[in-house]
């Protein structure tokens, strides 16, 4: 019998499902187990060919007849933001980003919980437990981190640490970018844009680490669930050729976060 190690991935195809995104279509996937001393070094190759994380799996469409999926990254040093995306900047200035190890908390899972609740509750994660969150959070052999966003207390000062939760993004640290895994906000914030902010402070943040992209995952065409990623320009998009630059965003509608 033929014995692989456990640093060759080796890659599967399931079953097809209903699409989540686009109705009347079925999707299918690719995926690896990233596991090992090389797992890092393999979600980096991965994700620059398309893939996503989830725990400890890298997954990407697969699907017959549609190429819908589009991986996008937004290009951090040369993103300026709009007006609007200043007027979301300037709702959110009393909030904290704070950057720290990915694990998982009550209160995380509190606002987690909600989020599905508001805006998820029939999709493929609404049964999610709270261990079935613990793993979410602490299931990766690459580098994750967990940026908690907190309202700014009145004793906290202008940088000191903030109070109250409101959101929280789930993120892996590639070698030219900041992936952003999965985010959640109380969606009694919801006026904030806080789905919006965070990407807004993802693109800071890769700037001030001098890390060329954001992974933003798939921009759908014909998905209103997916439209808010077109705004954020300019961008790349992963093509049959490699990634293409795209720079018009002028046309896309306001962010459904």
């Amino acid at each position: 019998m033929t014995q692989h190690s456990r640093d060759t991935p080796q890659f599967y195809l399931t079953a097809p499902s209903p699409c989540p995104y686009l109705p009347g279509r079925h999707e299918r996937k690719v995926f690896t187990h990233l596991v090992g001393d090389r797992a890092g070094e393999l979600n980096d190759l991965l994700t620059h060919g398309g893939f996503r994380r989830s725990q400890s799996i890298a997954y990407r469409p697969a699907c017959d007849n549609c190429r819908a999926c589009v991986s996008v990254r937004v290009m951090a040093n040369e993103f300026r933001p709009t007006r609007g995306f200043r007027k979301v900047l300037a709702r959110n200035s009393d909030i904290v980003g704070e950057l720290r190890p990915a694990a998982p908390s009550s209160e995380q899972y509190a606002i987690f919980r909600a989020y599905l609740d508001e805006r998820h509750r029939h999709g493929g994660m609404a049964d999610m437990t709270v261990l079935d969150y613990a793993m979410m959070v602490e299931d990766s052999h690459v580098e994750t981190k967990l940026i908690e966003y907190r309202l700014r207390g009145p004793d906290s000062g202008v940088s000191g640490r903030g109070e109250t939760l409101v959101a929280a993004a789930l993120t892996d640290i590639l070698s030219d970018g900041l992936s952003m895994v999965y985010s959640f906000f109380d969606p009694a914030q919801r006026d904030r844009s806080l789905g919006s902010f965070m990407i807004l402070d993802h693109l800071a943040r890769a700037r001030r680490m001098g890390l060329p992209y954001v992974y933003l995952g798939y921009w759908i065409e014909g998905s209103k669930k997916m439209d808010y990623k077109a705004r954020f320009m300019p961008q790349q998009r992963l093509a049959a050729s490699g990634w293409v630059r795209a720079d018009d965003g002028a046309a896309a509608p306001e962010p459904q976060d």
